[in-house]
């Protein structure tokens, strides 16, 4: 497939992996690579620059294609400027920010020939991204597990709104996890997905919980809820005791100090790395109904693409009537 972000990433298709904390490893980044997409670590999860650098040289022992460096500097109370350092260090060619203000990263990566790629949920986080010199957007829907915006705006019209927008190119998140997804955001104006979710339930992600990857298989689309939202951040779990808690604790007017213990990022780990599914919760999108298997990545790519082929196919007998 050739659009502008295969171009602009030097990828064969237009998927990038999603930054997934605590998930996104050399492992999982190289695979997504190798396949033909765009892998990526996840910077903030790592405990220092060395850890960081280690976990980059890594993947360049598993690939020589290119991967991306995810910097999710909104969820994360630590300074980012020396894990920043490492990537133009090592010579990463995309890095990708999620979450608070990317304008600091953006101007500390001027110079380099480094791709920049910035997470929106809005018209206006866009046209900001591309006015600062973001090189693409990737536009998440409310769909989407993890993070979300606060206007509630599903994919479906959140993406045609913002490429009418910008002149960059946008990639479309949340609610894609096949190749119907894909050729649908392709027909919304987006030229490439990101995709977090359906890569937790790969082979390759292995710092996954066999008990996190199997609540994505038996969770249906109705299998999910958002959580923080009365803190002004609302971010889509999979349902678990634990988040079920967090829920009925905001539902008592509980705020942060009150929640931070429940919020944490212990309390996720613990879910996603030991199974422990009564205190602790895991990100997931609504796409889950759409997950029934562990494939390989190389093996999803092969189904999704295949999969596109005969959506090509099909529409193209339904446009000559």
């Amino acid at each position: 497939m050739k659009t502008r972000v295969t171009e602009l990433l030097s990828i064969r298709y237009p998927v990038v992996q999603g930054g997934l904390a605590y998930l996104a490893y050399a492992e999982l980044a190289a695979a997504v690579s190798i396949a033909g997409g765009l892998g990526q670590i996840t910077a903030m999860s790592l405990p220092s620059p060395e850890a960081l650098r280690e976990e980059i040289r890594k993947v360049k022992t598993m690939t020589d294609k290119p991967f991306g460096v995810n910097y999710a500097i909104g969820q994360h109370n630590r300074p980012y400027e020396h894990m920043l350092d490492v990537a133009i260090e090592e010579g990463v060619k995309v890095v990708s920010i999620t979450g608070g203000n990317p304008e600091p990263l953006i101007r500390r990566l001027d110079g380099h020939d480094i791709k920049k790629l910035v997470l929106v949920a809005a018209v206006r986080q866009a046209q900001k991204a591309e006015a600062i010199g973001a090189d693409a957007v990737m536009a998440v829907g409310q769909e989407g597990g993890g993070h979300l915006g606060r206007d509630d705006l599903g994919t479906m019209v959140l993406i045609p709104r913002v490429v009418e927008s910008v002149s960059i190119p946008v990639l479309a998140s949340g609610g894609i996890g096949d190749g119907r997804g894909i050729m649908a955001a392709l027909a919304l104006g987006a030229e490439g997905v990101e995709m977090g979710t359906r890569f937790i339930a790969t082979q390759e992600c292995v710092h996954a919980h066999s008990a996190y990857k199997e609540a994505l298989l038996k969770g249906s689309e109705h299998d999910t809820a958002v959580i923080k939202r009365t803190l002004g951040a609302p971010a889509r779990v999979v349902k678990t005791a634990g988040s079920e808690t967090i829920l009925g604790l905001e539902s008592q007017g509980y705020g942060y100090e009150q929640l931070k213990e429940y919020i944490s990022g212990e309390r996720n780990r613990s879910f996603i790395y030991e199974g422990d599914d009564q205190k602790g919760f895991g990100w997931a999108g609504q796409v889950i109904g759409l997950i029934h298997d562990v494939p390989t990545v190389q093996e999803l790519f092969a189904r999704m693409f295949h999969q596109a082929d005969e959506i090509t196919n099909r529409l193209s007998t339904i446009m000559k009537g």
